[in-house]
């Protein structure tokens, strides 16, 4: 079982933890009602108003899965996401790859996981975890957040949302060390995955080049298959390519 720790404001619950993985047992969860400077993916920032949302990050040490294989913790995680958000607020919810989660376009959930090494096993596993819950207006540049009181009109329990994705994260991880149980958690992120429906999407790759596509898989380490128009399949890396939603990248 998950390990609560709760501290009154910390810059970022990824950064806390990470001073303290070597002294604390693997299932630690660190979360906080104030969140100064929570860091995301490609180096953004989370913007998160004091007492309103979930901002928290768990410890796993030695995960049943290599580190060729560590995109299993992504896809663990997001889905333990959506299912939790799907309990509260009904259908909708989607992963963007790698991990986001959307509510129809917006933005409801980001996630950043930083692993540590050690050799070809992972040693820990930090997952860092922010969802928009109880924050009704955002000031951010963000393009496009939405939170759980926008969409059903009333304010949620944080920290029974917290134990509920936390307890699947790491049950699911858990499971990992079984290939049919790997082969599942696959089959149901492809599901849950955002304009995975077969269709033509706008993308931009990192030169800015702007292509449709349509999403062709994902292979286990997290590399993205798009099918061009043309009939070409091209395989992208995090950061070499980005959804264009309603024209704005995100």
């Amino acid at each position: 079982m998950p390990h609560y720790i709760k501290v009154s404001q910390t810059t970022s619950t990824n950064t806390y933890l990470s001073r303290l993985a070597a002294t604390l047992p693997g299932g630690t969860v660190i979360y906080t009602p104030s969140q100064t400077a929570g860091r995301g993916q490609k180096g953004n920032s989370w913007e998160s108003e004091d007492g309103k949302n979930l901002t928290f990050s768990l410890l796993l040490k030695f995960p049943p899965v290599k580190a060729r294989d560590q995109f299993y913790l992504s896809e663990a995680a997001s889905l333990a996401v959506v299912d939790a958000l799907t309990a509260q607020a009904g259908e909708g919810f989607a992963v963007k790859w790698p991990n986001d989660v959307y509510w129809q376009d917006k933005k409801v959930c980001g996630m950043l996981i930083e692993n540590s090494l050690n050799g070809t096993d992972i040693a820990t596993s930090i997952i860092g975890i922010g969802i928009n819950v109880n924050q009704e207006h955002f000031v951010s540049d963000a393009p496009n957040p939405v939170s759980l009181i926008n969409i059903t009109s009333h304010e949620h329990d944080l920290e029974a949302l917290l134990k509920q994705v936390c307890s699947s994260i790491e049950q699911v991880v858990n499971s990992l060390s079984d290939d049919t149980a790997r082969h599942d958690l696959h089959r149901r992120y492809m599901e849950a995955l955002y304009r995975n429906d077969g269709a033509m999407h706008p993308f931009e790759d990192a030169s800015g080049r702007r292509f449709m596509a349509t999403i062709a898989g994902i292979a286990p380490d997290g590399t993205l298959a798009l099918r061009h128009e043309d009939g070409t399949t091209h395989d992208y890396l995090f950061k070499e390519v980005k959804h264009i939603i309603n024209q704005v990248v995100l």
